[in-house]
């Protein structure tokens, strides 16, 4: 078995050139992409992820070897089909890794970093958690125990994270419908990054955006729905240590405050986020039906008001945007 090489090291020239390249654009056609406490806080996040990742991968290495080594059940070779098979495997993995961290709130409690910029570009794909490297890797270890070898695990889930560097911008409006299809791309990422009720909680794929359409969880987006970045409450800091666990301190706070059953206890690591055991709580699927029977109460009741030329006074789009979903939560859940 070759020795695999750290791609995501030799990348980071690449991710400079490419965000200077995407700044300079912005600048030419007067878009407001960038701003500059958001942009250096991502990079930081970047940074402490590379770093933490020398001890996170040491950990996964090992638990990825002690299955692969003493219960594999095949012996997967190296070879460019095993490499085609894996390329599915792990993108299926990364689905169900990257649903469940919306749906579980221990899982969000490391994911929420990639969430919190209120900005959508190059720079918000290094906005990587410090903490999720230790323990998301669950996900995965049903590929060594079928039989693949864990440097390439490894290295798919590197290429994974290489892929979903350019999405992670506005640059670029529509791929082709056929790329638009079956490949994640910035549109489909995008949904993924909104706080707008409709795009809660959509658009997991890594990779292929065929597990979201397989699964019921695709949304594309809509010209009439502009997408509004960052979270349903945002946690207004650019302080790295602060975005990197604000959301685990906010989870410990609601499991060991106040008077609770043990059961109502863990339901706050295990429940989705927005939770609440009063019944306060709103989770996505809250903040959407809401939406849905506000834009649906405001089609009735305009319906038959038409101005002067016959048409609607107002639009369901104008509804969309004018409806700001408001919750009690204090962490902010996306």
């Amino acid at each position: 078995m070759p020795e695999f090489p750290n791609i995501i090291l030799y990348a980071i020239p690449f991710f400079i050139i490419s965000m200077g390249l995407e700044l300079y654009v912005s600048i030419k056609v007067n878009r407001k992409t960038y701003e500059t406490k958001y942009a250096f806080t991502s990079i930081a996040m970047g940074l402490g992820n590379v770093f933490l990742g020398f001890f996170s991968k040491a950990v996964v290495l090992l638990a990825f070897m002690v299955i692969y080594e003493n219960f594999r059940i095949f012996t997967i070779p190296f070879a460019w089909w095993s490499l085609v098979l894996l390329l599915f495997a792990d993108d299926f993995s990364y689905y169900w890794f990257h649903r469940i961290s919306h749906e579980n709130r221990l899982f969000w409690a490391s994911h929420v970093v990639h969430h919190s910029s209120e900005h959508y570009n190059l720079s918000t794909a290094l906005r990587q958690t410090w903490s999720g490297g230790f323990y998301s890797f669950i996900f995965w270890l049903w590929l060594p125990l079928i039989g693949f070898h864990p440097g390439m695990i490894l290295l798919q889930m590197s290429v994974s994270l290489l892929y979903q560097f350019w999405i992670h911008t506005e640059a670029i409006d529509k791929m082709p419908k056929w790329f638009e299809a079956v490949m994640n791309t910035p549109s489909h990422h995008r949904v993924h990054h909104g706080s707008n009720p409709l795009y809660l909680d959509r658009n997991y794929a890594g990779i292929f955006i065929i597990w979201d359409k397989l699964f019921g969880t695709f949304q594309p987006e809509l010209k009439d729905e502009k997408v509004i970045y960052g979270l349903v409450t945002n946690i207004k800091t650019y302080n790295p240590l602060k975005v990197a666990f604000n959301e685990w301190m906010a989870m410990g706070r609601d499991v060991f405050s106040g008077k609770k059953s043990i059961q109502d206890r863990a339901k706050y690591i295990v429940k989705p986020p927005g939770w609440k055991h009063d019944g306060t709580g709103k989770v996505s699927d809250d903040l959407r039906r809401e939406w849905q029977e506000s834009v649906h109460s405001g089609q009735c009741s305009v319906g038959s008001v038409q101005t002067a030329v016959g048409s609607p006074r107002f639009s369901v789009s104008s509804e969309r945007s004018d409806y700001k979903p408001q919750t009690k939560d204090s962490s902010g859940f996306h």
